[in-house]
């Protein structure tokens, strides 16, 4: 299956939670971070943010702990893992940060299998005090794209994803927030769009979803998640092997392996509320 790509975003997509507001609100300091909120972008709030944690001597094994810590769903390692042995690429495309998405990856042990990490960096420096920068340096030019946040436009990230891909290689992207809405935009028909149900980016998918390309299948929780990556990829394999026997991999979660004959098993329209 080295002909799908794998995106996921990170915050509420793979963990359950927004890796930002959890540090904030483990470690105390949710009072200070909602009164700079309005004053400041989030990115350069969560930099604040660490320059006042360290100044009152919380350290970055404080802030690695906490992190570890994360809640997730008991199926999104298996799921990742799973991904990972059918031979699909997996990178993510996340609007948190790299120190906070490498400790926790690190900690569940998944780190090795995503090929690629696009996200804000993040890194300690010499004081031992976490800095976060944006993606994208929108102090010094604009990333052109209304829809996103001025730190980060995920829909010029897939694009760039897209113009390395060699071949007629399928891109299935996983997400919850309304960062995740351009991106959708920007996948194409043989592409697939996973969507966290009633999350902001359904939501804005279900206004008209005639704008979105690919075909879009909806997830509420990790386990819902495991079950309709894996059908997804099982049925992208089986369509290249023109409806053939196919290897399928068997999963621990009474996933049912599909067959070119019980496709309409996977659902194909997205409904759209009334």
């Amino acid at each position: 299956m080295a002909g799908i790509v794998v995106v996921f975003d990170f915050d509420k997509t793979i963990i359950d939670c927004d890796s930002d507001n959890w540090v904030v609100d483990e470690l105390g300091f949710t009072d200070l971070f909602n009164q700079l909120l309005p004053t400041m972008p989030w990115n350069s709030l969560m930099d604040r943010m660490m320059k006042e944690l360290h100044a009152q001597g919380k350290t970055i094994d404080d802030i690695a702990e906490v992190l570890k810590r994360t809640p997730l769903h008991p199926r999104i390692v298996p799921a990742i893992k799973a991904a990972n042995a059918l031979g699909c690429e997996l990178r993510i495309v996340s609007d948190a940060n790299l120190f906070f998405i490498e400790t926790i990856l690190e900690h569940l042990g998944l780190k090795e299998y995503f090929s690629e990490i696009n996200t804000n960096p993040g890194f300690v420096d010499g004081e031992g005090r976490l800095r976060i920068f944006p993606y994208h340096d929108f102090t010094k030019c604009s990333h052109g794209c209304n829809l996103c946040p001025p730190n980060m436009c995920k829909g010029m990230v897939i694009e760039r994803i897209q113009a390395s891909l060699e071949g007629k290689k399928k891109i299935i992207y996983l997400g919850d927030g309304s960062g995740d809405y351009c991106p959708s935009l920007k996948l194409g028909e043989a592409d697939y769009m996973m969507p966290r149900k009633n999350f902001p980016v359904w939501d804005l998918i279900c206004r008209n979803p005639m704008l979105i390309k690919a075909e879009i299948h909806e997830w509420s929780d990790g386990e819902e998640l495991e079950r309709l990556l894996l059908q997804i990829i099982n049925m992208i394999s089986v369509e290249e092997n023109n409806g053939s026997s196919a290897q399928l991999i068997s999963v621990d979660c009474k996933l049912q392996t599909i067959s070119a004959s019980t496709h309409e098993a996977l659902p194909q329209a997205l409904p759209v509320p009334q």
